[in-house]
């Protein structure tokens, strides 16, 4: 090759380069986001055990697959929750409007089409067992640490397993992981010793299972500290209670997989059997959950964990199904544990908790803050007429709303289109109780939230802080693990989120069946929370340094509203001032504005403000 003709390859070489770099490049900025329309598989999904088997393993594997191939970035989004999947289309329009808008969209058509499009993401699958229906939640809690689905073992023809798995025309998927024995038999029996791990059985094969996946899974460290997911297990096949099967809550799982998170399903009670293990001691379920929470304090060093979910009174351990306990009672118990834990709930609570594309939403870009701007100083308050130049507080009554509940992304993502979007918003001032907490599994809300904000819109807290728990038992004795305290800790998340999201407000601490907060804790949220704190085992007011804490009031009724100003009329003595605050779940603005009229009409006197203008006008009358 002479010289000219080597240069010339060699420039040849180089522009190839150039445009493999270029095309490397546009892959890199231009992603493609997958969109699967599940919606199909809920007709008739309850109809039958076969359909929901079918129904349910569709979904786990789709669920799975979303949590494993969004761990780095959004390559699958589900439209399933809501009517016709509008829930999932409402947020996944957000997502293309702003951080998203570059993205192509494509379409999967099937289960086979997602492995096929994800399969180098895929090491296998681990299979699990109908009869023990704790194992579907620890296939979940494998799926998110080996990369693998999560499938129901069943060799009759035409299930999911055979055709994944056995049948020649089939994707021919690995099994990686057996919670079931090959000849078809249970792993997990309650007798004897727990397989592989060298423990006495707890005489419960459900408990069995979940203590096999501690030894296993998080102790030795393999899932990531501070994910738990508590969603309901298997039983739903069998038993399910009327429960739909977005109601399963399976699309909740995405999220803790990508995080490699823990996921369990237990009773809090340790007085009575619970109602899908009724052989099983008494406290088994209890001990269990607890074994839990103490592996993965250890593992995430006593920084706090997160765990979504809720107790799943619809379904099991409480009154509602046959059991003893009712479900705020169940709810108090399972809180009170948490705390004594380090852990906080994001509590997905029955009725509106099923919630998809968490997975999704956890990649939100975030900015370092975001600041409320229409915070009250004392010179607006004197325009306002609330202050007197001399600095004192009118007599007025005056009364502020906590706009509840969002304690749970489950919650927000659900009702955040249709309450949010009330043309009625920022006709009154509303403190919206948004817990910052959610910004791990719905930082999407939040920030659709603070971009479309009117100026009578303003943020709180919703309970207890970042999150939901009980904060009597952050500090020693802790009842339900003898650990101690976890007060400095939970401080410092606080501290974190607070400053991120400009809140300056607890909205309403829920104390339950927990000690009143001790002096030491009262001072740590008025550090956190400088505005002010709602809670229920405090006097009506009182401050803490310069922070004024108030009571909260009662809980409005939703479907009497003439009662509901009533109660507001009947709880705000007439002399002043005084200042009171009440809590409404699931209002529209419209509906609040309604109250307000409705409640001037029999105690004109009553000024209903901001949050922060209540308690600043708090903090000035104690001068």
């Amino acid at each position: 090759m002479t010289a000219v003709g080597f240069a010339l390859h060699r420039f040849r070489l180089l522009c190839w380069l150039l445009l493999l770099l270029v095309l490397l490049a546009r892959q890199a900025t231009a992603e493609t986001v997958a969109v699967w329309d599940l919606t199909g598989i809920k007709k008739g999904a309850e109809g039958s055990i076969e359909a929901r088997r079918a129904s349910w393993d569709t979904l786990q594997a789709a669920s799975a697959l979303e949590g494993i191939v969004n761990r780095s970035r959004v390559r699958l989004y589900l439209r399933f929750v809501g009517d016709d999947g509008k829930l999932d289309g409402f947020w996944l329009n957000r997502l293309r409007a702003t951080w998203l808008k570059n993205a192509e969209v494509m379409s999967i058509r099937s289960l086979d089409d997602a492995i096929w499009r994800f399969r180098y993401s895929l090491h296998g699958v681990v299979l699990w067992d109908e009869r023990v229906p704790a194992t579907s939640n620890v296939a979940s809690t494998i799926a998110g640490v080996e990369d693998l689905l999560p499938v129901r073992y069943d060799p009759s023809p035409g299930s999911l397993f055979r055709h994944l798995v056995v049948d020649p025309d089939g994707p021919k998927l690995t099994v990686r992981r057996r919670l079931v024995k090959e000849s078809g038999e249970s792993l997990f029996t309650g007798s004897g010793s727990i397989p592989d791990v060298g423990l006495p059985s707890t005489g419960s094969s459900k408990c069995d299972a979940y203590v096999w996946a501690i030894e296993k899974y998080l102790r030795p460290g393999k899932c990531m500290g501070g994910w738990l997911g508590y969603y309901p297990d298997a039983t739903w096949l069998k038993t399910p209670h009327g429960i739909p099967l977005e109601r399963t809550l399976l699309t909740n799982h995405d999220f803790f997989i990508a995080k490699k998170g823990f996921v369990f399903d237990l009773s809090p009670w340790d007085d009575e059997q619970p109602d899908d293990a009724l052989g099983q001691k008494p406290g088994t379920d209890f001990d269990t959950l607890r074994r839990i929470l103490l592996a993965e304090y250890r593992l995430n060093r006593g920084k706090f964990a997160h765990v979504g979910g809720f107790t799943p009174w619809d379904q099991k351990y409480t009154d509602f199904t046959g059991r003893k306990h009712g479900g705020v009672e169940t709810e108090w118990r399972y809180a009170e544990i948490l705390t004594c834990f380090n852990a906080y709930m994001d509590a997905d609570a029955p009725g509106l908790h099923a919630m998809a594309n968490a997975s999704a939403f956890m990649h939100e870009p975030l900015k370092a803050a975001y600041r409320q701007t229409n915070l009250p100083s004392v010179q607006s308050l004197e325009k306002r007429g609330f202050v007197r130049p001399d600095g004192s507080v009118l007599p007025k009554a005056y009364a502020s709303v906590y706009v509840g509940d969002y304690d749970s992304a489950a919650w927000l993502y659900t009702m955040m289109p249709q309450l949010w979007n009330d043309p009625a918003r920022g006709a009154i001032p509303l403190g919206w109780a948004f817990n910052p907490a959610l910004e791990e599994r719905f930082a999407t809300g939040l920030v659709y939230a603070r971009d479309t904000a009117t100026a009578n819109d303003f943020f709180v807290s919703g309970d207890s802080g970042a999150g939901y728990l009980n904060p009597g038992y952050l500090t020693e004795p802790r009842r339900w693990s003898g650990l101690p305290s976890g007060l400095a800790e939970w401080e410092k998340l606080n501290r974190r989120l607070f400053d991120r999201w400009g809140l300056g407000i607890v909205g309403f601490v829920i104390d339950g069946n927990a000690p009143p907060m001790t002096e030491e804790t009262k001072a740590a949220y008025a550090r956190f929370a400088p505005w002010g704190v709602v809670a229920q085992k405090v006097p009506e007011l009182s401050l803490v340094g310069s922070t004024p804490f108030l009571r909260m009031g009662s809980d409005l009724p939703h479907d009497d509203l003439v009662e509901a100003a009533r109660i507001v009329a009947r709880e705000i003595p007439a002399n002043g001032p005084s200042f009171h605050i009440f809590r409404t779940i699931l209002w529209s603005p419209k509906e609040h504005v309604a109250l307000f009229k409705q409640v001037k009409e029999i105690r004109p006197d009553i000024e209903f403000v901001d949050p922060y203008t209540l308690f600043s006008l708090a903090r000035l009358s104690r001068r």
